[in-house]
């Protein structure tokens, strides 16, 4: 498939850290080009194709964002992005996170020419999901989606699996506070380093979540990360402040708040939302898929990382993620993605397609 190759490289060329909008034009001619699909541009750049069909169908999504982190220096040069290829891959900033799998899905959205699909492009995923926050905001909301993050080699080598569910993460603050005194009269102060260090101790003794989907375990994690506090090696401290990392997993949380008193606040400074398939068939709909489009024995798998299905799940929709970048490419300087397993994914997504027409 020239035409998805060729797809791939011209959207990961195009530098989108900073602004995604050349991504977003690039995606927005492509399907006004290639596809009869009526295709809007939101005020904050979020790209949405539809196909429509008949009131009562069911819609699918297929869902990606254009938005990469900030590139490694080896990945630029003279502001533009470097590509390279070889052993049949492509490597460049987006290729694995997730602008391969976007090229994969434009394609297959216009090959399945299937009723009441969808094909979504969002921003912001690598803040916080922005895009998919808006759209969901003001009535984005398919019944089923395929998020095409990636979930290739989580059950073995080179086989595109299905993950059925993701952790959150949701980052918070403790601060303990306390009152400063000359050190050489500690009992005349109160020590905020040792306030936060009984709610350190509190974190230590917490167990992180757990859940079950669809029978695979899903386990979350609590655990502190940062710690800051005093202003100078003669002074007792009056503020200390801890960072927390917490992985979330379907239906429970940590028990964070329960470090909380007169003298310690805890903050969430950000909760990005885990996701877990809510429909079986659905899942199993697109393992089929994923089982007729390799040699390989798929198998439903969950992730360690948060993703825009986090907020679709919380909105309603049935989702997992099926891609084809694999474990530790993202976000590095060596991203790259296999153009074979891109096919395949399309074909899968195809695949998933036409099964909403049976």
């Amino acid at each position: 498939m020239s035409d998805l190759r060729d797809l791939t490289r011209d959207l990961v060329s195009i530098p989108s850290h900073d602004d995604e909008t050349d991504a977003g034009d690039c995606i927005e001619e492509w399907l006004r080009r290639e596809t009869d699909a009526d295709v809007t541009r939101d005020e904050v750049g979020n790209v949405i194709a539809r196909r429509e069909g008949a009131e009562t169908g069911e819609s699918l999504a297929l869902v990606g964002h254009h938005d990469v982190v900030p590139p490694d220096d080896s990945q630029v040069d003279e502001g533009e992005y470097v590509l390279e290829e070889h052993d049949g891959r492509l490597y460049g900033r987006g290729a694995a996170d997730m602008k391969g799998a976007v090229a994969a899905a434009m394609c297959a959205f216009r090959d399945a020419q299937s009723e009441n699909l969808v094909f979504v492009s969002f921003v912001g995923e690598e803040i916080g999901g922005e895009g998919a926050r808006h759209a969901i905001e003001n009535g984005f909301a398919p019944d089923y989606a395929v998020v095409g993050e990636g979930s290739t080699g989580y059950s073995a080598p080179g086989v595109t699996d299905v993950a059925i569910a993701h952790k959150g993460r949701r980052a918070s603050t403790i601060t303990a506070h306390g009152t400063a005194a000359h050190a050489s009269e500690p009992e005349a102060g109160e020590n905020a380093i040792y306030r936060a260090s009984e709610a350190i101790d509190a974190v230590r003794g917490m167990d992180g979540p757990g859940a079950e989907v669809f029978g695979e375990e899903v386990e979350g994690s609590v655990v502190a990360t940062e710690i800051e506090g005093g202003s100078a090696w003669n002074v007792i401290p009056e503020s200390c402040s801890v960072t927390v990392d917490e992985r979330t997993v379907p239906g429970e949380r940590a028990p964070l708040s329960r470090v909380e008193d007169e003298s310690v606040e805890w903050a969430i400074e950000q909760d990005l939302p885990p996701m877990a398939c809510d429909d079986e068939a659905f899942a199993q709909r697109v393992l089929a898929a994923a089982e007729t489009a390799q040699d390989g024995n798929p198998e439903a798998v969950t992730k360690p990382h948060a993703t825009d299905a986090g907020w679709l799940a919380e909105a309603g929709v049935t989702c997992v993620v099926c891609g084809p970048a694999e474990p530790g490419e993202a976000h590095t300087k060596d991203e790259s993605v296999a153009f074979d397993v891109l096919e395949r994914c399309c074909g899968i997504y195809r695949g998933v397609a036409s099964g909403a027409e049976n």
